[in-house]
């Protein structure tokens, strides 16, 4: 790995960026490599615990695994940085259910598909990085070229995968539903996950949009999700966080209002330095949407469309982007305009949403579910970055022993924005190409790391 890493590191030095496909293709793979991983034989190990009481630090593990065999239309990629989603947290908790299932059902579809059904689980969703070998088909990249990747894997062998590559029914995230992720210092994944690194950003703020980014452009911007336009007032739960911060983003990028609702005056001052005006602080002005468990208050519900209309002079939202579920689907439903649009692609607070349905059909609003993004979205959604129109939100970095302890902390929402891994990169601020764009965005790129 140090062959690796020295040539990458004099790559981006002006005196030998001129290393070829070639000189990068020659350097010797190793045999292993280290990995993040959960292990099958451990997958029962918090039965019986509640999902807080669960702990990513005990499940995660730093182990030396073989580099996996390449295949067409497949890359190895040597990661530089990687960073820690929800699905790592889920992953290491074995929640809702072991990805082992997933691996297993994967690993019945082929031969070559058998890989990643192993007794372990490399997990991660997010890198940045260099090719280091292409398989056969691959034309589009080469060795040497400095990428991000997108978590959508699909094989594309049925028709209806191919109006929209999510549909397809072999679509599975990398690192969570296969193996091989990103928390490692090499990854395996297919060749269409691929996308030009932002020149302006360091390897482990490169790393820290894919998913999130991709995920908040589907479900606000694309016509598959919301179709947000100019003027929309949008609520965003959770606005501050590693998927609301990037909906936030594209609100104000795109012309819209967003009311960003957040926990603290912490992540109210984060939405406000990224130019948000419409803040509620749900928990300083106190909703409790859920009387007991099994009931909840339309009281509360009025009482934010109240406040919304406050906020907007006299306005009730165009779109609700949901993802806490179950705590605020109700009132989410409730809040929406007549026609309007309520948009999830998660439920960090529970998977029974529980709303008033007279609220939903009366009022002609539509509830639409949206699941990650199609490489079209993906690279679209990239391509922003790299403008610099919309900005990673990285607020912390940890090595990659550290990856438990990150997990850990995402797990119990004591980060802010994104945090990142540090995989092959010996530190922070590495991989940057275009210094001059850099200066010109450094304030918003920090943005998340001086609050």
């Amino acid at each position: 790995m140090k062959e690796i890493l020295d040539a990458i590191l004099a790559s981006d030095s002006s005196d030998n960026s001129d290393r070829s496909a070639a000189d990068f293709a020659a350097l010797p793979l190793p045999e292993s490599y280290r990995a993040i991983t959960v292990h099958k034989d451990e997958a029962e190990m918090f039965t019986g615990l509640d999902s807080r009481d669960k702990d990513p630090r005990k499940s995660l593990h730093l182990d030396d695994v073989p580099v996996p065999e390449l295949g067409p239309g497949e890359a190895l990629v040597a990661v530089m940085a990687s960073s820690v989603n929800y699905n790592s947290v889920w992953t290491s908790i074995f929640e809702p259910v072991s990805t082992f299932s997933f691996l297993e059902r994967y690993g019945r579809l082929s031969p070559l598909t058998k890989r990643h059904d192993l007794p372990y689980h490399v997990i991660g969703s997010d890198l940045a990085g260099v090719v280091l070998r292409t398989g056969p088909g691959v034309n589009a990249w080469r060795p040497g070229d400095k990428v991000v990747a997108h978590c959508l894997s699909v094989e594309l062998e049925s028709s209806d995968g191919h109006n929209d590559t999510m549909l397809d029914p072999e679509q599975r995230i990398w690192g969570f539903e296969t193996n091989f992720g990103g928390l490692a210092e090499i990854a395996l994944v297919k060749s269409n996950q691929l996308m030009p690194k932002p020149a302006h950003l360091s390897w482990e703020e490169a790393a820290a949009p894919g998913l999130v980014n991709s995920t908040a452009y589907r479900q606000l911007v694309s016509r598959n999700g919301a179709g947000m336009k100019q003027g929309d007032n949008v609520l965003i739960w959770g606005a501050s966080g590693g998927l609301g911060s990037y909906a936030t983003q594209f609100a104000l990028a795109g012309g819209a209002n967003p009311i960003c609702v957040v926990s603290s005056d912490k992540k109210a001052d984060i939405c406000r330095a990224m130019g948000a005006e419409a803040i509620i602080d749900r928990n300083a002005e106190d909703y409790k949407f859920w009387k007991d468990e099994h009931t909840q208050d339309p009281r509360e519900w009025k009482r934010l469309g109240k406040r919304i209309r406050e906020l907007t002079g006299g306005e009730d939202v165009d779109i609700v982007f949901e993802h806490p579920g179950r705590e605020t689907f109700g009132a989410s439903v409730y809040v929406t305009r007549k026609g309007g649009t309520i948009v999830t692609c998660a439920s960090t607070s529970g998977y029974t949403h529980e709303y008033d349905n007279r609220y939903l059909w009366m009022s002609l609003k539509k509830i639409v579910g949206s699941h990650f993004a199609n490489y079209r979205e993906a690279w679209e959604a990239n391509r922003l970055v790299a403008k610099g129109k919309i900005h990673p939100t990285l607020s912390k970095t940890y090595t990659l022993e550290e990856t438990g302890q990150a997990a850990f902390d995402v797990h119990r929402n004591l980060h802010q924005g994104k945090v990142g891994v540090l995989a092959l990169a010996p530190g922070e601020g590495l991989g940057v190409t275009d210094h001059e764009m850099r200066e010109k965005h450094l304030p918003a790129i920090n943005r998340f790391r001086n609050i």
